[in-house]
């Protein structure tokens, strides 16, 4: 997200939408995940349109980078596809980045969904200043909880989060701002690229996956240092999930991080909220203004318009 900068949104994908479902980052387990995401697709009333390289690998992404970006830059020329599902993360996405028109996307914006290692391309987005939806990859098997919400943030423009009995306040407080951020390890490996993701004005949104608290401690402060959290008005942090605390006498937590960040900018934060690598997440519109009070343990997403 640019600060300051107008975000666009692109046009829901009612039924009959044509989807193209590509691979940009990490390799598929084969045929069958296709399907699914397939299945996924028709299931939400829209037309899939696969990639040509979506089952391609070359050792751990899902081809060489000519082959992802081209499919990428097949979906964003068709006049005719609607939007681009991710078929999953891993990583790859953000080698992609410098082979990607900014002003293209926003002359023709299109639904970009998915999360993780698809971070890299929300950010794209973002730069470009189009919203971007962080929500469940093409293949992955939509629980009733995930389906609603992206339905609701994709096709009909209604709230597709809210409460979250589950969380954890750890800075009270309400305030209001722009959706940013996405898997915490990338948004700290863009730090000081064009892409780099700013929390100024914003609501950062954050989650990840495999990460031991020293290395989640070391990337907060990394983006602190670069100056990502700059003007920040609230954090939400998602799940990290099989996150485990690895430090010496076992005494720093995950929450310890956050409460220290949180206090440090003075700003409600919320932990624990639907979000990241768990069967059960909202898709969130990355760049669309919501409302974060922690205190309620709710994140209300305004109804964006176009």
């Amino acid at each position: 997200m640019t600060p300051g900068r107008s975000m666009i949104l692109p046009p829901p994908l009612h039924a009959g939408a044509r989807v193209a479902l590509v691979s940009p980052a990490g390799p598929l387990g084969g045929p069958a995940e296709v399907a699914l995401a397939e299945a996924n697709a028709r299931s939400l009333g829209w037309e899939p349109v696969v990639g040509r390289f979506a089952l391609a690998r070359t050792g751990y992404f899902a081809g060489t980078d000519d082959e992802r970006i081209t499919d990428l830059r097949e979906a964003l020329a068709d006049p005719s596809i609607d939007g681009i599902w991710c078929l999953r993360g891993g990583y790859g996405a953000m080698r992609l980045l410098p082979m990607l028109d900014g002003d293209s996307l926003r002359q023709r914006p299109r639904v970009l969904l998915g999360y993780s290692d698809i971070t890299a391309l929300h950010a794209a987005w973002q730069t470009a200043g189009v919203v971007s939806y962080h929500g469940p990859t093409a293949r992955a098997e939509l629980s009733p909880f995930s389906r609603d919400s992206l339905i609701k943030a994709i096709t009909t423009g209604h709230e597709p989060a809210g409460d979250a009995p589950d969380a954890t306040c750890i800075v009270p407080g309400r305030v209001e701002g722009r959706l940013a951020g996405g898997n915490l390890a990338l948004v700290a490996s863009l730090a000081g690229t064009p892409w780099a993701v700013s929390f100024r004005d914003g609501i950062a949104v954050l989650e990840d996956v495999h990460e031991a608290t020293y290395r989640v401690d070391r990337m907060l402060v990394q983006l602190r240092l670069a100056g990502a959290f700059d003007g920040c008005r609230g954090i939400v942090f998602g799940h990290c999930t099989d996150c485990p605390d690895t430090s010496e006498d076992g005494r720093r937590t995950l929450r310890d991080l956050l409460s220290e960040l949180g206090h440090a900018l003075n700003v409600p934060t919320l932990m624990g909220v639907p979000v990241g690598h768990i069967p059960d997440q909202w898709t969130l519109p990355l760049g669309a203004m919501a409302t974060l009070d922690a205190g309620a343990h709710t994140l209300q997403v305004h109804r964006p318009t176009l």
